[in-house]
């Protein structure tokens, strides 16, 4: 399955010696998860996380330590449909496509390998990423939510005023300091540029759509919580406005539950705009100690 005919990657020195060289090259992995019973994506000792579920399943499968990086990192509870990470590797998979097949094999169900793709050493699966798409789910329904669901939608059966949910939510569209919405962590900026926030009804399904460059810890829940305050008539969109001039973490905004949100698409550039973006990325965060990471 794995050749180490491919040279388009860089030669890193393996042995005491120093004198054998092998190549890596890199792969990126569109993978999705049910994130019910995993604390999160990034690895954490003693606790079951979908990057350390998958790190371990690729290094025993293509026998040689493997590390991801990834796109989001997703909070406890949090899935995804949409999720992007890369690995490096000593050679290359001479079929991805079989190793996908393998992988769905080895993995356990709540997660999944949807496609292997070989790329250029600009690809970043963090630092390349031009914007991350969430979608959260309600379901209005009298009953709740239907059975089938119950891990990846909220019950919202307050009365909801939708239209004062978009004009809030189109007042927080743009670049801003969002530090009301997110959890501060040392050394990390909180602006981001907000480029979609809508909520669409289809019968009793009210699902709002969230797309920024980057999101800071727990905005994207944030948000959809602080919109149900307006939904339900207990915030205006005075107090909406009011957050963005807010420069910590506002004890107002209720935290909208995990199981509700899922990433579902990030967005990257064409080959050969990725080292372009990778540095503009790297200009534009240098403050930041984890781009891209979540909600």
């Amino acid at each position: 399955m794995v050749s180490e005919h491919d040279r388009s990657g860089p030669a890193l020195p393996t042995g005491d010696g120093g004198s054998v060289f092998s190549v890596l090259t890199r792969y990126r992995l569109d993978i999705a998860y049910d994130g019910t019973q995993f604390s999160g994506w990034a690895r954490q000792p003693e606790l079951r996380t979908v990057c350390g579920v998958l790190e371990k399943a690729f290094s025993t499968v293509l026998r040689e330590p493997v590390e991801l990086t990834v796109a989001g990192r997703t909070d406890a509870g949090v899935h995804a449909s949409g999720q992007v990470a890369h690995m490096d590797i000593v050679g290359s998979i001479d079929e991805p496509h079989r190793l996908v097949r393998r992988m769905a094999r080895f993995l356990p169900r709540d997660v999944r390998v949807k496609a292997i793709t070989a790329v250029s050493r600009d690809f970043d699966a963090r630092f390349s990423a031009l914007r991350r798409h969430y979608e959260y789910r309600f379901s209005t329904a009298r009953y709740g939510v239907d059975p089938l669901e119950v891990n990846s939608v909220v019950s919202w059966p307050r009365e909801i005023d939708l239209d004062a949910v978009r004009d809030a939510s189109a007042r927080l569209v743009g670049l801003h300091d969002f530090a009301a919405f997110c959890k501060r962590r040392d050394g990390a900026t909180t602006v981001r540029e907000l480029q979609r926030f809508d909520w669409i009804q289809d019968e009793d399904r009210v699902t709002a759509y969230v797309s920024a460059d980057a999101f800071c810890w727990s905005m994207v829940r944030s948000l959809v919580g602080a919109m149900q305050a307006v939904g339900e008539g207990r915030r205006t969109l005075e107090w909406t406005e009011a957050l963005l001039s807010t420069r910590a973490r506002s004890s107002s905004v209720t935290v909208a539950p995990a199981h509700g949100l899922s990433l579902v698409a990030v967005d990257y550039p064409a080959a050969h705009e990725l080292a372009a973006r990778n540095r503009a990325t790297r200009e534009v965060r240098a403050e930041i100690q984890s781009p891209g990471g979540c909600c």
